[in-house]
């Protein structure tokens, strides 16, 4: 920024006063930081005078580490009780050779098709 030959020494005092000083003005006009210093408390926002929804706090729970933990020991006795079922399936369906590995859509796939072959026998 230029300064005018016609511009007084007075007018660059802020260049020459304390830090403190400073911010202590800038803070009374409103453009200080949000974060409170020392003595200060920090104003409430409109959000924190509130209790938490149902959701918020079901969202905080399922943050920590704690949740986390349960829930991924739940989801792989979820995972390994599927598996289970399907190797059980997999041992009822006839294939040859009867060791052959098959995908969990060819085992739901070869269900479906050994199931309807078990109707029409019945029905004949």
């Amino acid at each position: 920024m230029m300064l005018s030959p016609d511009q007084a020494e007075a007018d660059l005092s802020w260049t020459q006063s304390d830090p403190e000083s400073i911010l202590g003005g800038l803070r009374a006009a409103g453009c200080g930081s949000d974060e409170p210093t020392d003595g200060e408390e920090r104003p409430k926002s409109k959000s924190e005078l509130q209790p938490l929804s149902r959701e918020e706090k079901r969202r905080r729970r399922r943050a920590t580490a704690k949740y986390r933990s349960a829930h991924a020991t739940r989801e792989r006795i979820r995972v390994e009780a599927f598996n289970v079922a399907f190797a059980e399936l997999r041992k009822l369906l006839p294939t040859l050779p009867p060791d052959k590995k098959l995908s969990k859509i060819e085992i739901l796939r070869l269900a479906i098709c050994y199931i309807s072959y078990l109707n029409h026998v019945l029905d004949v």
